[in-house]
């Protein structure tokens, strides 16, 4: 029996499906749920959501939330979430090579390493949630 798994933000249903396997991004690392799994309540950290319907995978970015798991059903509680097909390739390259300019800047400069680590971390994210789009 598969389960059911619902991917929401506060502004949107990313996804309603009957999936054999998700894997997300918890705050302490990646997290397998099967069916059948035990129920918890967590909160997730940034990577990259996938869920696999039969041999067919869908991938997303997601960055911070919830999630909980009861009875075959997932319902995860992304505060922001980006399916592969929605990320601009070209826009994320570009945030990735000015967080890092950033961080190589650091020394004499009023920077905020953390803010530039953040963003570094979210452009590469993106970029690899987008690498597994259909060409």
């Amino acid at each position: 029996m598969p389960l059911a798994v619902e991917i929401l933000t506060p502004s949107r249903i990313l996804a309603q499906a009957q999936v054999d396997e998700l894997n997300v991004p918890g705050e302490l690392g990646y997290l397998g749920i099967l069916p059948g799994h035990t129920a918890f309540l967590t909160k997730l950290g940034q990577g990259e959501l996938m869920y696999r319907q039969g041999e067919q995978r869908h991938y997303l970015a997601l960055f911070g939330g919830y999630m909980e798991v009861r009875d075959d059903q997932v319902t995860v509680l992304a505060d922001i979430a980006e399916d592969a097909a929605a990320i601009d390739r070209a826009r994320a390259e570009a945030a990735r090579d000015r967080a890092e300019q950033r961080l190589r800047d650091l020394h004499g400069h009023d920077i905020d390493f953390e803010r530039a680590r953040a963003a570094l971390l979210r452009a590469l994210v993106r970029l690899q949630v987008a690498s597994h789009r259909a060409a």
